[in-house]
C-alpha cells in the first residue's frame, strides 16, 4: 500500500539500526562516551517524555549510570549512538493502581530528572512523537519487555546473560542461545460491499470499537489466519484476502499485519469468549464515528494501525 510507512512505528523515520556494531565493545564505548550520545530510560515499561517529544538523556547521566543495568543499543540518529536504559527498579513514592491498564493515565517523575521529564504510557504519547522518535520509543519498549520476562534460559532454566548490546541472550550452563520474539498478529478491514465489521473486547473503553485480530499460530499463512480469526469471532466466511500495511506494536511485543479480506455472507455469530460485540457498520456510520458524532461508537484510538487502515478505506486510500 502506498501510504503504508505512514503508520505509527512504521518506520519512515530512518532509524539506522547498525547491527554490525552490536558485537563491536569497543566501537560501542567509543560511541557512548561521545558527548552526543543519548539514552532513553524506561520504567515499567514507560518511556521518559517532554514538551519536545522523547525524553533523551546525555548517556553517561548519573541517573542511567547509578542503575549498573545494561544498556540496549537501538541504532544510530545523525551518526550519534542511541541507547535504552530499564529503569523499572526505581520505586515512587505512590504507585496508581492503573499500571498495566489500557490507558493508564498516570505519570511518575523521577526526582533527579528535570521537573518536565515524566514517565508515560507510550499509547498516551504516540502519536507526537517524530516519526524517527516512535520507531526509537517502540523498539525500546518492545526488547527491554523481552528481557524483563526472559531472565533464564528456556532450555535449562539457568539464568542467562546479556550480550550483543542487547539482542541477544545467553546461557552460561548449556549454551542455549535466545532472541528478541515478535508475535505475528493478523488484524482485518473485512468488509461487504458499504460496511465493514468491527468488534470490541471485553475491558476495552465504553462504546469502543475497532478491526477484528488475532495471532497467526503455527504453520498457517497470513491469509488463513484472517480467514480462521474472523470465523472463530464472529461467524463470519472471508473470501479473498489481500495485504496491506504493518505495525510494530510493542504491547508488549507484536508485529500487526494488516489485511484486507471481503466476506461473503454478513450473518453473525459472536464467540462471546473473545468479543463482547460485533457488528456492522457503513461507511457513512462509521465516518459520523470519526468526526464525534456518534456516542455509540467510539473508533480505535489515533496512532494504531487499526484506526490507520479505516481512515484509508473511508477516503478511498487503500490502493
Amino acid at each position: 500500500m502506498r501510504l503504508a510507512e505512514r503508520v505509527t512505528f512504521g518506520g519512515g523515520g530512518g532509524l539506522d539500526r547498525a547491527a554490525h556494531l552490536r558485537s563491536d565493545r569497543a566501537a560501542l564505548a567509543d560511541l557512548r562516551s561521545n558527548g552526543a550520545a543519548r539514552a532513553l530510560p524506561l520504567w515499567q515499561g514507560k518511556p521518559l517524555v517532554c514538551a519536545d517529544g522523547l525524553g533523551w538523556l546525555a548517556a553517561d547521566h548519573p541517573v542511567l549510570a547509578s542503575q549498573g543495568t545494561d544498556a540496549v543499543f537501538l541504532g544510530l540518529a545523525g551518526g550519534h549512538a542511541r541507547f535504552a536504559v530499564d529503569l523499572s527498579d526505581w520505586q515512587p513514592a505512590d504507585l496508581p493502581g492503573t499500571l498495566g491498564a489500557f490507558a493508564d493515565p498516570s505519570e511518575q517523575r523521577h526526582p533527579d530528572l528535570p521537573e518536565d521529564h515524566v514517565f508515560a504510557e507510550l499509547r498516551r504519547e504516540m502519536t507526537r512523537l517524530s516519526a524517527l522518535d516512535a520507531e526509537f520509543a517502540a523498539t525500546a519498549r518492545a526488547i527491554l519487555g523481552w528481557h524483563a520476562t526472559h531472565r533464564f534460559c528456556a532450555r535449562c532454566g539457568a539464568e542467562s546473560r546479556v550480550i550483543q548490546a542487547g539482542w541477544q541472550r545467553d546461557c552460561p550452563s548449556c549454551g542455549g542461545q535466545h532472541f528478541p520474539r515478535t508475535d505475528p498478529v493478523v488484524i482485518m478491514l473485512i468488509t461487504h460491499g458499504n460496511s465493514v465489521l468491527l468488534g470490541r473486547s471485553p475491558g476495552w473503553p465504553e462504546g469502543m470499537f475497532s478491526l477484528l485480530a488475532g495471532f497467526v499460530e503455527p504453520g498457517e499463512t497470513i491469509e488463513a489466519a484472517v480467514r480462521r480469526e474472523v470465523m472463530e469471532e464472529a461467524g463470519i466466511p472471508v473470501g479473498p484476502v489481500s495485504y496491506l500495511a504493518s505495525q510494530p506494536w510493542p504491547f508488549p511485543a507484536s508485529l500487526m499485519i494488516g489485511c484486507h479480506g471481503h466476506a461473503t455472507a454478513r450473518e453473525i455469530t459472536l464467540d462471546p469468549v473473545e468479543l463482547e460485540a460485533a457488528r456492522w457498520i457503513t461507511r457513512e456510520d462509521l465516518l459520523a464515528a470519526f468526526a464525534g458524532e456518534r456516542d455509540d461508537i467510539l473508533p480505535a484510538r489515533k496512532g494504531a494501525i487499526a484506526h490507520f487502515i479505516l481512515g484509508l478505506w473511508l477516503a478511498d486510500r487503500l490502493d
